[in-house]
């Protein structure tokens, strides 16, 4: 059975938020593959019977393989106003990874500066400011060891390309499957163990603060790592503490 491209979290007039499969591009590129955007587009287009295009804009990306949250706005207002979120970094995101090696700190913060080549898409990390790099931090922490990995929570406080991939790797700890940056194997079906787990935001409209919760991928790999979820739904301090 194919999987499903994408599930709703969210919805009203302004916001879709879903969680993306692995494999799935969230905006088209030049392997002209069917886009998160496309799907989205077509379920609003057919649940509302709206002819003609429909308003339907991504407020950010995430890599093709990696699952979890992604919000689009169905809105100008809603558009504007999302993206202007992002932009002063009022958007918590919670990130799990499954990486190989133990980080050398249970928890820590890394800051780097990182490149982006554009013809290879591939982003290269610095220590230090280097001509056209852009200041990348995070925030991780250890949650568990199973089957020989281990699941990290990261926490992005800037919002790069490829970011939580590289700065891993730059710690000696790539994402599982990510062949671009230094694991040794890739996952069968091309993905990496990195999933945009949580989102907390106050509504841009609604001025109501919103917790989102992306299941873990169905994947067995994924699901065994359940047992580091606690019941989350009810948590009003998600923003203040690390899940686990």
């Amino acid at each position: 059975m194919k999987k499903k491209p994408f599930s709703v979290v969210y919805e009203d007039n302004h916001l879709l938020i879903v969680n993306k499969a692995a494999g799935v591009l969230v905006q088209g590129d030049k392997t002209k593959d069917k886009t998160l955007t496309d799907y989205c587009r077509e379920y609003i287009a057919k649940k509302y019977n709206k002819p003609g295009d429909v308003f339907l804009h991504p407020v950010h990306r995430l890599d093709r393989p990696v699952s979890g949250l992604v919000v689009f706005a169905r809105t100008s207002k809603g558009l504007e106003r999302m993206m202007e979120l992002f932009r002063k970094r009022d958007i918590h995101k919670v990130y799990w990874a499954i990486v190989k090696n133990r980080p050398k700190e249970e928890t820590g913060k890394l800051t780097h500066y990182l490149v982006k080549d554009e013809v290879k898409n591939f982003v290269t990390a610095h220590e230090k400011e280097v001509e056209g790099s852009q200041k990348a931090e995070l925030n991780y922490k250890t949650l568990g060891k199973l089957n020989d990995h281990w699941l990290l929570e990261v926490r992005p406080v800037s919002g790069r390309p490829h970011q939580i991939r590289v700065q891993l790797a730059s710690m000696g700890c790539p994402i599982r499957g990510d062949l671009k940056y230094g694991f040794h194997k890739p996952n069968p079906d091309a993905s990496i163990n990195l999933h945009a787990f949580h989102l907390v935001f106050v509504h841009p409209i609604k001025k109501e603060k919103i917790f989102l919760r992306a299941a873990l991928p169905e994947e067995a790999f994924w699901e065994q790592y359940l047992e580091f979820e606690p019941v989350r739904g009810k948590d009003q301090h998600l923003e203040n503490t690390f899940s686990g």
